[in-house]
């Protein structure tokens, strides 16, 4: 049994709004059904949203601000003044800084530009620079993706005479900058239509106001990649820049934007938003975190081919190695809140501070975590000389983090965010009250509802509903992003009919699912330890999202799995590991994601003769086969209580009799899962189902060899000899002669007995038990999968 990570919804949309639009549009009812679930109800609104139109695109000079900008950039061209582009670090920064690059080139001004270094400097615009500005003889400063939060920096910037103006698009404060002009759609009083744009979307729209029809349209590319990037929303005039950003680069002109998509792995002319925000946007954004972000300003602002393929090679490098310091980084996070776990529970809020935890990369690790325990997280990284730590906070969307963050304020040296991210600054020796404070404020927001993942799907539908031409049809919908997410589909009760790993070590999974007439091939990335857990015949349902996929000049469609669910308890078939012991805990690290929200309890059972595992069984309780009991906790404070069924159940050992069976299956009745990790003894081992034919032939052979007393182990081994059995199996059956009165056993010596009394085999206790030891043996050893299941089943139920 696997349970979902995250519980699944799916709207039902009206069903004669989804007639209407799917008649009046002539499109199908799941294209319709997708539209109406996203608000778009009437043929108007669902072609602009599909085809986009002129009514998407504003006139950049409703902007507040812009009629004051425009003249003063203009005269500052006049007069050869000397421009400083003050931009940011994240790939909307970058992307914006480099649009003003090319903007101020085709005016050919005289321009330098400043990104503050992440690590050394943060975020925002700094006085220091300004001071440099000056020495650079600078008299205008044009921000973008950032300012408007720099009151005093802007004072100070007056002060030196230096003109700034701010293009911005976060949220603006109370107190807002004396700056010479404030463009952002988010300024109160301000009549811009749209208030979704990007930094790199301000930018765009000075552009336009400057240069009217005459704004290259190739720049709509890193308006794109920007767009996309900060997560905007991709709706209104956001789409329409990203929809012609897209259609421009697959054709790009800009060496630096082809070598990038390059070492991304994307093919030009299929180029879309989803490749933007999982390929390029990753790689621009590693610039800022691990080095300097002008180096993916000059990538994407580069006229030459071979500098590029180097820029874009060297980003690649680096975010290989931001991969590798995130995975760092959350290991050691994990195992810093593993140990907490040992002694506590899980806060409400997790707080986890080390050295030399990569500030650029915090907020992501802070994204790992929250995904694995789904509360809100904040990683700090801890100056080693200094004490003071810079971190990152991800939350829940029951709680607002930069609401918690204002309730311990004092705390801080400094914070900002929003409610689903935050970062701050405080001391070390803050830590404590900091999480302390933190979790009393979240004990008075949060409610057991709130630590329940939902995932809004937008159908649940049947396998043959998933075709090509719907796939084809979803493109419509395009391009995805915030808002407008690439639609998620829930399928329930297909069954896997194949499954394999692909990719490096096994990576990804892959799936062929199959309902009914209908078989399509789905692919999870990154889950393909997944694979011996979902063998075929397994019965699923699952959450995907719906993409073509083309090989060799063939279109077929496949699903992209998000999520997945088993609803009957499984058995793992992993006879004969290596290393059980090992094996148990891979598959209990393995399952937690999968183990609902109920408390996660695993066991493991052995014999009594394994060295004791408990180092490596970090989290299970541990069992071993007694002969007295059946079973027996190996801690006594281990119990298992009946309304506390396990989720996991791994035998690193068979039982030995029926009796360890049955007491195994009482103590653990209900277990989501069992994984068989036992070794498979030599077939020359093994015990046999016997027969009576089994019997006659040790009757012959004893009588020939026993006539007169002689040692049981000579025997055993000239049987052995004599014989395919096993001495396991020789043994057992002398024990149902000796009761038979078939032969006497005396002082390690054996006598056969010329005339015993006819007795049945079937009256002999020994010869019952020797019987259900072998049947055990066979199923655990030779049955397959199924027949072990269905066996245990049976057991199962007798035994309760």
């Amino acid at each position: 049994m696997l349970h979902s990570k995250t519980s699944w919804h799916s709207p039902a949309a009206d069903p004669e709004l989804v007639k209407d639009l799917a008649r009046s549009l002539s499109i199908s009812p799941l294209l319709a059904s997708l539209l109406v679930n996203r608000g778009l109800n009437t043929s108007h609104e669902a072609l602009l949203f599909m085809d986009g139109g002129e009514e998407e695109q504003h006139d950049p000079f409703l902007l507040k601000g812009m009629s004051e900008a425009v003249p003063r950039i203009r005269k500052a061209l006049e007069e050869e003044e000397h421009i400083l582009i003050y931009g940011d670090y994240d790939a909307d920064g970058v992307s914006s800084t480099a649009l003003m690059i090319y903007l101020l080139r085709y005016l050919g001004a005289s321009f330098d530009i400043y990104i503050p270094h992440r690590s050394n400097e943060g975020y925002g615009l700094h006085n220091h620079a300004l001071d440099w500005a000056v020495q650079q003889g600078v008299s205008l400063v044009i921000t973008v993706d950032t300012g408007i939060s720099a009151y005093h920096q802007i004072a100070y910037a007056n002060g030196l005479g230096i003109d700034v103006i701010v293009t911005d698009h976060h949220e603006p404060p109370e107190l807002l900058p004396e700056a010479y002009a404030l463009i952002n759609p988010k300024l109160p009083g301000c009549p811009y239509p749209f208030k979704g744009l990007a930094g790199v979307g301000v930018a765009y729209k000075l552009a336009q106001a400057l240069l009217g029809e005459e704004t290259p349209a190739e720049w709509s590319e890193i308006a794109a990649i920007g767009t996309v990037a900060d997560l905007m929303p991709l709706l209104g005039e956001n789409r329409q820049i990203v929809r012609i950003g897209l259609s421009s680069m697959r054709n790009s002109r800009f060496p630096g934007i082809r070598a990038l998509l390059g070492v991304s792995g994307v093919t030009m002319n299929t180029v879309n938003s989803v490749n933007i925000a999982f390929g390029m946007a990753p790689r621009i954004n590693a610039s800022g975190r691990l080095d300097h972000a002008g180096r993916a300003v000059a990538l994407l602002t580069t006229e030459h081919a071979e500098e590029a393929e180097l820029l874009a090679g060297e980003l690649d490098l680096l975010n290989k190695e931001r991969q590798l310091v995130v995975e760092r980084i959350a290991t050691e996070a994990t195992a810093k809140l593993e140990k907490v776990l040992e002694v506590g529970e899980l806060p409400d809020i997790i707080v986890l501070a080390d050295q030399g935890w990569n500030v650029g990369v915090v907020g992501i690790v802070a994204s790992k975590l929250l995904e694995r325990y789904y509360r809100p997280v904040i990683i700090l990284d801890i100056h080693p000389e200094t004490g003071m730590c810079k971190g990152s906070a991800r939350s829940i969307p029951g709680l607002d983090i930069y609401a918690a963050l204002s309730s311990c304020a004092d705390l801080l040296d400094h914070f900002g965010g929003h409610p689903a991210a935050a970062g701050m600054s405080l001391h070390r020796d803050s830590i404590g009250a900091f999480a302390t404070a933190l979790n009393e404020y979240a004990a008075s927001v949060l409610t057991p509802e709130h630590f329940v993942a939902v995932t809004v799907a937008d159908a649940e539908v049947s396998l043959s509903e998933l075709s090509l031409q719907a796939a084809l049809d979803l493109e419509r919908l395009a391009p995805f992003g915030m808002a407008n997410p690439l639609p998620k589909f829930i399928v329930r009760g297909v069954t896997v009919k194949e499954t394999r790993t692909m990719g490096q070590g096994g990576k990804h999974l892959k799936l062929v699912l199959q309902q009914g007439d209908s078989t399509i091939e789905s692919v999870a990335f990154g889950k393909g330890a997944l694979s011996a857990l979902l063998p075929g015949g397994t019965k699923v349902d699952v959450l995907a999202e719906l993409s073509v996929n083309e090989w060799n000049g063939s279109r077929k469609p496949q699903l992209m799995l998000q999520d997945l669910a088993v609803q009957d308890a499984q058995l793992f078939d992993l006879r004969g590991a290596v290393d059980a012991v090992e094996q148990a805990g891979q598959i209990r690290e393995l399952l937690l994601p999968y183990s609902g929200n109920g408390p996660y309890r695993a066991a493991a059972v052995f014999q009594s003769g394994r060295m004791s595992p408990q180092s490596e069984l970090k989290g299970m309780s541990l069992w071993v086969y007694d002969k007295e009991m059946g079973i027996s906790a190996l801690n006594n404070e281990q119990t298992v209580a009946e309304h506390e069924p396990v989720s996991l159940l791994c035998l690193l050992d068979i039982p030995e009799t029926p009796e360890q069976l049955d007491a195994l299956l009482t103590v653990f009745p209900d277990a989501d899962n069992i994984a068989l990790l036992h070794s498979i003894r030599d077939g020359r081992e093994r015990l046999q189902i016997p027969t009576r034919d089994h019997f006659k032939a040790l009757y012959k052979m004893l009588a020939s060899i026993a006539a007169v007393a002689i040692a049981e182990n000579e025997v055993l081994l000239r049987l052995s000899r004599q014989s395919s059995m096993s001495v396991r199996m020789l043994n057992m059956m002398l024990d149902v002669f000796e009761e038979l009165d078939f032969i006497e056993r005396s002082q390690g010596k054996i006598l056969f007995i010329t005339q015993p009394a006819a007795k049945s085999l079937t009256a002999s206790r020994h010869f019952i038990r020797l019987g259900q030891v072998a049947e055990m043996e066979q199923y655990f050893m030779e049955g397959s999968r199924l027949e072990v299941q269905e066996w245990m089943l049976s057991r199962r139920l007798g035994a309760s």
